[in-house]
């Protein structure tokens, strides 16, 4: 046999192999969504957590963990730079501080300005009672005047006393009744400061007072936007130190120390406790299961029995473009796609082949 002859044969087989294998691969379908759906296997993945820094940046000034460290919910991962939150933080107290100094002395100067008031009612009231007395004497004194005087207008028709006499009581006369007319005066003065009128100056004092308290408001309202403030500023040095948001190993630190953080910008890659596995099933299989379920794989190496919760039950993606390549019927359109958490096990770790037989499908 020629070189020619023997490079022809070799063709020739390779074709044929090529052609046998076409074959076994459309009928069978031995291709890997395949396999996957009659073997119903699946890798035992943990969920991973890319953990940044919420809303707030700055300079990475303490790294608390390192990679292939475990950590517990709440642990602290990072520390930022707070010095200038704290500068703000100290800032607003002293101007809480200054503002309820301000409420305090308002207050305060207002309970005065009511007292003040109640002070000059009172001696107001206490003048008037001394003003009315003043006036009973002043009418007492005219009413003797004025009958001093009758008594002498009488003597002197009689002869009996000089005109002179008549006219000192006269004059005793006209003094009394200028007396009651000013003390008349005095009284209406006195009771015109707590009458109730524009003139009431008791009523202005106490008005005054009472618009103080509008002053008092309007200094807590702004108190209270500066305690607004504050707690904002609390709350974004809270987030200046990064936490645990749950249980799990430490899988990458993106970030160093020294380095100058954004907002939600991956410093940690942790891995959790969550633990899953896929795996494809027919849909006479899918019709038997739902999400919430619990089914029992098995760990390839060990076999030890794994129990999960169905989490997930939906059609297989990608089915579009398998179709348009091959023509093998529906079968490779109705796989769907199970996802199954796990209960935390020992001895069960991510990357481990877990597998599920037929009998917990026919079982239910």
């Amino acid at each position: 046999m020629n070189t020619k002859e023997k490079a022809k044969r070799t063709g020739m087989i390779f074709i044929a192999l090529l052609i046998i294998g076409g074959l076994v691969l459309m009928y069978k379908g031995n291709d890997a969504l395949v396999l996957a759906t009659e073997k119903k296997e699946g890798i035992l993945t943990a969920e991973q957590v890319k953990m940044s820094f919420d809303s707030v940046s700055g300079r990475l000034i303490r790294e608390a963990v390192k990679e292939g460290d475990f950590v517990k919910k709440g642990d602290v991962i990072m520390e930022l730079d707070s010095t200038d939150t704290d500068l703000a933080i100290a800032k607003l107290k002293t101007q809480i501080a200054q503002m309820e100094a301000q409420i305090a002395s308002t207050s305060g100067t207002q309970g005065i300005n009511y007292m003040k008031a109640d002070t000059d009612e009172s001696q107001s009231y206490r003048g008037i009672d001394q003003q009315q007395a003043a006036l009973q004497s002043a009418n007492v004194t005219l009413k003797n005047a004025q009958l001093d005087y009758n008594r002498k207008a009488s003597l002197v028709q009689a002869g009996a006393i000089a005109q002179s006499q008549l006219d000192d009581a006269e004059m005793t006369l006209n003094v009394a009744r200028a007396n009651v007319e000013q003390q008349k005066q005095l009284l209406s003065k006195l009771t015109a400061a707590t009458n109730g009128s524009s003139t009431d100056t008791i009523a202005q004092e106490r008005q005054a007072a009472a618009n103080m308290a509008n002053d008092v408001e309007a200094l807590r309202q702004q108190k209270a936007a500066l305690e607004v403030q504050l707690k904002e500023l609390e709350v974004a040095k809270e987030r200046l130190t990064l936490r645990a948001p749950e249980d799990g190993k430490i899988l990458k630190v993106l970030a160093k120390e020294g380095e100058m953080i954004s907002p939600s910008t991956p410093v940690v890659l942790l891995e959790s406790n969550r633990s899953y596995y896929d795996i494809y099933v027919s849909e006479k299989q899918a019709a038997g299961l739902a999400e919430g379920m619990e089914i029992t794989g098995t760990t390839v190496a060990g076999e030890k029995q794994v129990t999960g919760t169905v989490r997930l039950l939906t059609q297989a993606p990608g089915f579009a473009d398998l179709k348009q390549s091959r023509e093998k019927g529906q079968s490779d359109l109705s796989a769907f796609q199970v996802r199954i958490y796990i209960d935390p096990q020992d001895g069960i770790i991510p990357g481990m082949t877990i597998g599920v037989k037929d009998s917990e499908f026919t079982k239910r």
